[in-house]
Order: structure tokens, then sequence, then C-alpha cells
């Protein structure tokens, strides 16, 4: 998954907080190009603070800086890549190169710091150097046009001095930039900062919000034959009088209102509106509170068959190694092949292992994108190519037409007489084949974890142009059994259609699995995080029995059956616990297994499903995600997808209407009935998220590139605010509200081809049970 860079060059990490599979990342050192070379802002600040008065300001000194003290390293502060920087007794300290020319050729700085327009801002720190120095402390946007609040030159000697300057900001900016410039010295010198602070503004950290109407509905479309509530954010204890409209404004439905009572997530007091009754398909459909109104939408009889198209189309505008084309993916997602060695990219065609981890190379073209970077990352490929596989499998289980068809899709494969879900799955399958180590070498079977860049690449930078070396990390255990699992399933579906590729699908899974139970414990290292994500995880039991499953339900060789010994939870599944997903298969796949083992995994799956639906019901906003210790999680939106595909398969084995219903509802929140009055998913909805964290589609920082194409997902509220935006800007948020939809914002809002996975199997399933 992955970060940020805009302005500058970003190393980040991704880390764990227990095994619930979604990563975090944290500030690492940080390279910043010239200040003058930078990418241009949108012309438009996205969700500006808004002005006030100064008399407001006054009684306000709200802090600016984070970790101004340093007392957590140099998180949030970064250096040019001449000028290397440390904390030292709680100072922060860096080497500032002699012979430099301009002021700027030297920095240290902090980002994304929010501006309102019309207010003075206060700076002050302490500084002391080896020798007697001017620099200059400046608060400006860091592109064009450059507007500075305060440009001041400080005398620093070795003597520590505090200074204070004073300046008035014209703008309404969530991403200026504080930075202290020291370059054109003619000799070197050690500069040392401390107790850095700004202070201005009159809105609070993380004030200033605003949700719209309390009234909070699915912004795309309720189904005809299926649940249509509305949550709304009202004090009141008794019900209140709602009303639905038409287009015309009509009144179609009147009632009053359930009391639910106060959100724990969200902390507001919420009432259900219930207009299930309604079954007239039209557009433009309001529903009324009081003074307030929802945004409109749709009902009608299918209204996820587009969804569904859209979440399963995102996976080639994110293919790796071709071009993709407009005729395919519109003229404003064309792009040229990424990493296939034309300069200055270095190509993902003859990758070499990252040094002292082996000594050949590999072809690894191909594959998705994992999110925001450019990395492929088998063990979250391998849940994403599941995923989209098993939504194959779920849909011939229960006879329905979605997922079997070819042509479904905008691809370059389409109408070959495969069904385009397993085509799109096929191009990461490749992929991970590819990265199976060969015969002959060391850990010959097993699989390299990731490929990745060198460095962390600017924000943004289209594939084609990434100039960055790329590496194979060294081979672990879970990418192996990933490869297992995934090339097992990969023989099954595929025997109908390609059975050269079933086969070698087969005895690469087969050989993975040998290679793991030969080398148990391999982990990637969680040190293993500049340039990519690490993926760490040192539990692989999961993975064996998960990959177990695999191999057993396509080739029925009993020795795989004392392997499968995991069982799904309430804590679900995710990249790194897959354990889950050894019993989904089971009873997707009853007959391919003993019908013991199928009767308990049924019973557990169904048991979990009625947790998650009650988990839902339980809430003022429909969501089969309800953490046990209140925190959402980096990702947190896919963990709402996944659990309505447990819920989906809980259907699927009852056909009780309890399960489908919550599935729709599961929607209705990933769709804007939720306490941010959002939709999650690009392009469906009136306020839908569209600033996702990417590389490629960067809009809000160039206007010239598009938004995420329709049908991506963003991670959602993640109550941990593990990015300096939301640091800055979610300050107190209640733990559903802590999400921004803004491209720096990568802990919020990034995008990823495993949460994308699973809301196109979630969409699919509302289409094809659309009725």
């Amino acid at each position: 998954m992955f970060r940020r860079t805009s302005f500058r060059t970003t190393r980040f990490r991704k880390t764990r907080f227990r095994k619930t599979g979604f990563r975090r990342t944290s500030w690492a050192a940080v390279l910043l190009a010239p200040a003058l070379t930078v990418a241009p802002l949108a012309a438009t600040p996205v969700n500006p603070v808004l002005p006030v008065t100064s008399a407001q300001a006054a009684d306000a000194p709200y802090e600016r800086v984070l970790n101004g003290t340093f007392d957590n390293g140099k998180t949030s502060w970064w250096s040019s890549g001449n000028t290397p920087s440390t904390v030292n007794s709680g100072r922060l300290c860096a080497d500032v190169p002699g012979g430099t020319v301009n002021v700027w050729d030297s920095m240290i700085g902090q980002n994304d710091i929010p501006l309102e327009a019309g207010q003075p801002y206060t700076l002050r720190f302490t500084a002391s150097a080896t020798r007697d120095v001017s620099i200059h402390a400046v608060l400006q946007l860091p592109a064009a046009p450059f507007t500075t609040t305060l440009n001041k030159t400080a005398a620093i000697t070795a003597t520590p001095k505090t200074f204070q300057f004073t300046g008035n900001s014209t703008v309404a900016n969530l991403h200026a930039q504080l930075s202290f410039q020291q370059g054109g010295a003619a000799q070197p010198f050690t500069l040392c900062l401390d107790d850095v602070s700004l202070t201005g503004g009159a809105i609070p950290p993380g004030g200033g919000r605003d949700f719209g109407s309390p009234v909070r509905t699915n912004q795309y479309g309720y189904v005809v034959h299926g649940p249509k509530k509305a949550s709304i954010a009202n004090s009141s204890t008794k019900p209140v009088r709602w009303s639905l409209l038409d287009d015309s404004g009509a009144v179609v439905k009147s009632g009053r209102t359930d009391v639910q009572g106060t959100d724990a997530a969200s902390g507001d007091h919420v009432h259900i509106a219930d207009f299930s009754s309604v079954r007239k398909a039209g557009t433009g459909y309001t529903l009324v509170v009081g003074n307030a109104t929802s945004y409109p939408f749709a009902i009608a009889e299918n209204p996820y068959k587009a969804l569904s198209k859209d979440a399963l189309g995102y996976f080639y505008d994110v293919r790796s190694g071709t071009p993709i084309e407009a005729q395919y993916a519109g003229d404003a997602y064309a792009r040229p092949a990424g990493h296939v060695g034309v300069a200055p990219n270095k190509g993902d065609t003859n990758v070499p292992c990252l040094p002292g981890t082996c000594d050949y190379s590999l072809d690894v073209q191909g594959g998705w994108y994992d999110a925001g970077d450019q990395g492929k990352y088998v063990v979250n490929g391998a849940l994403a190519d599941w995923q989209l596989m098993d939504s194959y499998e779920r849909s011939r289980a229960e006879g329905d037409i979605a997922g079997l068809r070819d042509g479904l899709l905008s691809i370059p494969e389409n109408h070959n007489g495969v069904p385009d879900v397993l085509d799109e799955s096929r191009w990461e399958t490749e992929f991970l084949l590819s990265m199976q180590v060969p015969a002959g070498e060391p850990l010959a079977g097993m699989v390299h974890h990731k490929v990745h860049d060198l460095a962390w690449t600017a924000l943004p930078t289209r594939p084609d142009q990434d100039s960055q070396p790329r590496y194979l990390h060294a081979p672990s255990t879970a990418a192996t059994l990933n490869l297992a699992a995934a090339g097992a399933q990969c023989a099954r579906v595929w025997a109908r259609y390609d059975a050269a590729f079933a086969h070698t699908c087969l005895t690469a899974a087969e050989t993975a699995w040998k290679a793991a139970l030969d080398h148990p414990d391999v982990y990637a290292p969680s040190s293993d995080s500049v340039g990519g994500g690490a993926y760490a995880d040192t539990d692989v039991t999961d993975e064996f029995s998960w990959a177990a499953t695999e191999l057993y339900a396509t080739t029925h060789d009993r020795a795989y059956l004392s392997r499968i010994d995991t069982e799904i939870t309430p804590a679900g599944f995710s990249w790194r616990d897959t354990g889950a997903l050894a019993d989904l298969t089971v009873v997707r796949l009853p007959n391919r297994f003993p019908a013991r083992m199928v009767a308990a995994a049924r019973k557990r799956v169904l048991a979990v499903a009625d947790g998650f639906v009650r988990d839902e019901r339980s809430q003022g906003y429909p969501n089969p995600n309800l953490p046990t210790d209140g925190a959402y999680v980096w990702g947190s939106n896919s963990v709402t997808a996944n659990n309505a595909m447990v819920i989906a398969t809980a259907y699927d084995i009852t056909h009780r209407d309890t399960y489908r219903s919550a599935v729709l509802e599961s929607m209705d929140y990933l769709l804007g009935r939720n306490a941010l009055n959002q939709s999650f998913v690009t392009g469906y909805g009136t306020q839908f998220s569209h600033n996702q964290h990417n590389r490629i589609w960067a809009h809000q920082i160039d206007a010239n590139l598009p938004s995420p194409p329709a049908g991506s997902l963003a991670g959602g509220p993640d109550s941990a605010l593990q990015d300096p935006v939301a640091q800055q800007n979610l300050v107190g948020c209640a733990p559903a509200t802590c999400y921004i939809d803004d491209i720096y914002s990568y802990s919020t809002n990034e995008i990823a081809i495993n949460w994308n996975s699973a809301l196109a199997w979630v969409a699919t399933f509302a289409a094809d049970s659309a009725r």
C-alpha cells in the first residue's frame, strides 16, 4: 500500500498493528527536491480552512507544527538530500554543506501546515550553529505561486538563541510548508533546531468540519426489492417525521423514525427512517427530515450492475507492463506501458535481487500496481487475485450470470470465450508465477516477497516515467504459500478454458508448497520498508492452512487435509490473516471436501456472519465492522467489504433474506450512509471520494491528471491518524469520522488492489442477487 510524496521524495514504512492486516506508515527520512522544481498544486485547495476574523484568532493560539520538540525523533520533519539530519539531545541537528548557491539548496522543513486566510501566524524556535551564519525561516505555499506568509532572516551563533517572527496569511490552504533555508554558505556547518512552534488561526486543529445534511442515505441507489433505510443524526429522543420525495418534489411516502440512540463510533445520536416498502424505480429521490434534505438517490432494479463492472474495471487501469489504451480505459486514463525498460524507466524485464539476497535476475513484468505506490507485492496481490477468482467460482456455483460473462469488461481480452473476471485475474496470476525462485538456485521453489523501487518516487509519477531502479526482495514463506494457494485455485478455474495454463499453475503451486515445507520460517523483515511496504508477517500457520485447502480442493490429495487447521473467526480476514479463507473455500466447494468438514465450516461461517449482522444492526450507520476496541484501522473500508463478503457467503449457504439485506446495507454504508455523509466510491453518489492517494491519478495536484477512475474504493476512517494531514486536520475526531478526502492523507485515503477486489466481489454479489 502506500504513502505519499509531492514536492519531495518521501520514504515511508509499513509496520504492523496487531495481526489486523492493514498497513501502517510512519515518517522516516525525507529528501527534498529544490523548491523551485516542484509540481504545481491544483488551483483550488481541497477542503480549505475557512477564513475567520482576527478577533477570533486572538483568543486561540493553536499549535500548527507537529513534533516541534523532536520528542518523537524526526517524525514529520524532512531535510534536503544534501543535508543529513539526526535528533541529538532533543534537538534536530543537520550537517549543512558548503559551496551551494541558493538559500533553498539546503533546507529543513515540515509540510502540510494548514493556513487560514486573513490570520496572523507566529513562528518561534531556538537555533544554534557551529559558526555564525544567517538562515531564512519561511512559511509559504510549496508550489507556484509560492504565496508567502512569512520570510525572515535569523542570525545564528554557537549560543542557542530563541527567535520569534509573525506574518499574515493571505490564502486558505491545508498544505503550506514551513522551512528553514540555509543554503548558499561557503563553508559547511552544523545547524541545530529545537522548540519549533507555529501558532495561529481561529479554527482549532480538527475543527471546522462540515458533513452536510444530517440525513444520510445511499447516495447512489437502492435496489427495488431490497432494504431502503436512511440514518439521521438528530438529538431528539422521540421519533421524528420523515418524507420521501420524488424528483418532482411530490411526497411518495412519509412516516416516523425509529430512534437508534447514540452511535459510539461517530458520537451521533441517530434515528433510522425505513422506506423499504417503496418499490417504484426512479431517480432524484430525496429524504426530508425537518429542514434537512438528503442528497438525491435512485431506486433501481439493479443499481449494482454498473458498480460491479467499474470496480472490476479498476484492475485494468492498474496493470503494469502494458499500455493502458484509450479504447478500453478512456482518453483520460490512457498511458504508456510502465516498467518495461523504456527510458527513463528501468523496467521489470530483468530485475536483479536486492544486494545480498540472491545473484540472479527475473523477468517480472505484468501484475497490478499495489496501491498508491508502484510496488508489486505477492501477499497482497494473491488475496486480490483470490477474490476475483472466488467471485467467478461463486457465480458458477450459484448459477448467476455476471461473474460468468465474457465481454463484461472493457479490456483487451474481452470476447475471447473466457469470463473477463478470469482474464483480469490471470494478469496478476502470471506475475505471481514469475516471482518464483528458479530451479537450481538456493531456495528454489520459494517466492520473492515483492518487487519495487529502490526509493520512494514523487507524487505524482506515471509508471513509465519512474526512473528508480527496481529490485526483487528476498523470498518469504508467506509469499510462497500465497502462490501455492492462488496457483491451486488458478488450476481449478482455468481447467475448462486453458488446460496448459492450469497445469502451469498447479505445478508452481505444488512446487511452492514443498518449498514452504522445507523453509517454514523465512519471514519478510519489517525493516524492509524503503521504497515499498514491508508487508511483514511472522505467523504463517494461517497461510499453510489456506494453501492446503486450495490444493486439496484442486487435487483431492488427502495429504493436504491434515494441514487445514484454521477457522473463520470474528476477526475476519486480510492479506496478513488468511486462515478464514480456508472455511470460505470449503463452503464454496462443498462437493470437494469431506461432509463433516463442510458441516463444521458452514456452522462457523454462519456464526461469524450472524455476528457481523448484529454488529451492523447495533450501529447507527450500517457497518458490519465493529472494532472491539472502538478503533478504525488503516483500510477500514476493506474490513467492511470483507465482512460483507462473509455475510454474502452465509446467504449463499442458506438463501435467508436477512443476509442479503445486510450485504446491501453494507453497500449503503460505503456509498454515503455513514457519519461523514460521504460515498467512499469514486463516481458513485453526490459527495464521493475523488482525491485518493495515488501516483498515477493526482488531479488534486495537477489539473492535467485525472482523479481515480469510477469504482475506486477509498481506504476510509483510520482513527490512529497516521499521516501529517490527518494529524493536522482530524484531531479529536470520532473514530468513524477520522477521514479526509485529500491526496496526501495516505492513511485514510489510499486505494489498493485488495480493497477494490473486496468491493468488486460484494458489488457483483449485489448485482447477481437483484430480483
